[in-house]
């Protein structure tokens, strides 16, 4: 079975400042742009035989500058969606609920569209999404690429070690990486993680 390659999209202006974006579909900046290109080399090392974006345009668009204009667009790989923290930092969450944590206390609900989602809640998405990945797998011998979004991704990892969508909180992922999931003795595995070009 091939291996399961992660790419979190290039730098956007929110994610430079902090601010929670889900839904918000702001692009990629010009350095974001450049994070994007620069991830091409590293991910044609493997052979990927499907690739899988989520829906904003900063996924989208890191997708193609990596090499994957025709990435399937899904939609179970939006980012975890925020609620009321939409545009917010934490350290503006923090001044109100000073001990909150995304992972185990999830977001205010928001409006009736963008109501909010609960760690379990992007838990169940994540499964959803790995089961494409393994069908997807069954059928090759390569590697199936998902671009996505940290907190998302994140979650999604945890869950293909089996952990709980909460362990996500463990896996900290810039913008404009690639991270790799493989198999030893038939268990999932991190193989890489968080890697930039540079590294």
């Amino acid at each position: 079975m091939g291996d399961l390659l992660l790419v979190r999209h290039g730098e956007t202006a929110w994610s430079l400042s902090g601010q929670h974006t889900s839904w918000t579909d702001i692009p990629l900046t010009d350095h974001g742009r450049e994070q994007a290109r620069a991830l091409a080399p590293l991910v044609g090392k493997y052979r990927v035989d499907a690739a899988f974006t989520s829906p904003r345009q900063r996924a989208r668009e890191t997708a193609a500058l990596t090499g994957f204009a025709d990435a399937r667009v899904d939609d179970d790989l939006a980012e975890w969606d925020y609620g009321a923290y939409e545009g917010v930092t934490t350290v503006e969450i923090h001044r109100t609920r000073p001990d909150w944590f995304l992972f185990t206390d999830g977001v205010a609900a928001g409006s009736p569209e963008h109501p909010g989602e609960s760690p379990a809640q992007v838990g169940a998405r994540a499964d959803r999404m790995l089961a494409k990945v393994d069908a997807a797998l069954a059928n090759t011998e390569g590697s199936v690429l998902l671009v996505a979004h940290g907190h998302f991704l994140r979650v999604l990892a945890a869950r293909r070690l089996g952990l709980p969508a909460a362990a996500g909180a463990h896996f900290q992922l810039a913008t404009g990486t690639v991270s790799r999931l493989s198999f030893e003795h038939g268990r999932p595995v991190v193989a890489t993680w968080n890697l930039r070009p540079s590294a």
